[in-house]
């Protein structure tokens, strides 16, 4: 489980996270949702450690994430799998070696072990024969779905998606969504969506939290989410419809 705690994170004058709270449960895919600014992306970056909160606590299956030693966290973000919104592949590696990179850098793991393992990402995501091919050579389509492979290869207990359907057309990202929700099931992970698009928060996601203004103003399931009579959430559903469409 994660908890976030009161977190309160500023840049110079802009008080970007203000008091910020929410509890994670284990198994649950929940989207952090709200404008762009809003804080999401800060927030995600606050959940593995990659920034600190002025005030406030975060917690990981019970640890104090801002209370621990750089090699504890280390310790700590290895049950982590992260999608970054651009895919944040290595553009000098094919996709074999994108993929094995966590296992060599984190494990000690035999090089026919590590070619086991990136052959089983590599088929999750349904992209078996991409092993030997660049990153340029792929569509964005593949490059994220390569690197979700990536992100999942170290079996972690929590995977977060920073908008992961971002850049790609509605065919693609329907295509994630389905991944999302396939791996959350097959791997029984935590998912964390941060993201801007209620399409694929209305097909992947069990709770909502939606940030405003750096705050966290509200949180419920995808039912609440639909018949919530909050004004401010309701704005930013309706700004959003024309990406939803039919159900």
């Amino acid at each position: 489980m994660i908890s976030v705690s009161n977190i309160n994170k500023s840049f110079g004058d802009k008080h970007v996270l203000k008091d910020v709270s929410v509890d994670i449960p284990e198994g649950e895919t929940i989207a952090i949702i709200g404008r762009s600014g809003s804080g999401k992306s800060v927030l995600m970056k606050h959940l593995i450690g990659l920034m600190q909160p002025d005030s406030g606590t975060i917690t990981v299956d019970g640890i104090d994430i801002n209370a621990i030693s750089y090699a504890e966290l280390r310790k700590v973000r290895r049950h982590f799998g992260v999608l970054f919104q651009g895919g944040a592949l290595f553009d000098s590696m094919n996709s074999f070696e994108n993929v094995a990179f966590p296992l060599r850098t984190f494990t000690d793991m035999s090089d026919a072990d590590i070619a086991k393992v990136v052959k089983e990402c590599l088929a999750m995501v349904e992209l078996e024969d991409v092993g030997a091919k660049l990153p340029s050579e792929l569509s964005g389509g593949m490059q994220k779905r390569v690197a979700l492979a990536r992100a999942v290869a170290l079996q972690p207990r929590y995977i977060i998606y920073d908008e992961p359907t971002s850049g790609l057309d509605p065919e693609t990202s329907n295509t994630i969504d389905e991944l999302i929700r396939n791996l959350a099931d097959r791997l029984n992970v935590t998912s964390i969506v941060v993201t801007h698009d209620m399409h694929s928060v209305l097909n992947i996601a069990d709770r909502a939290a939606f940030i405003y203004e750096g705050r966290m103003h509200w949180t419920g399931t995808i039912h609440e989410l639909h018949h919530s009579d909050d004004q401010i959430l309701k704005a930013f559903v309706t700004a959003n419809e024309y990406k939803i469409g039919p159900s």
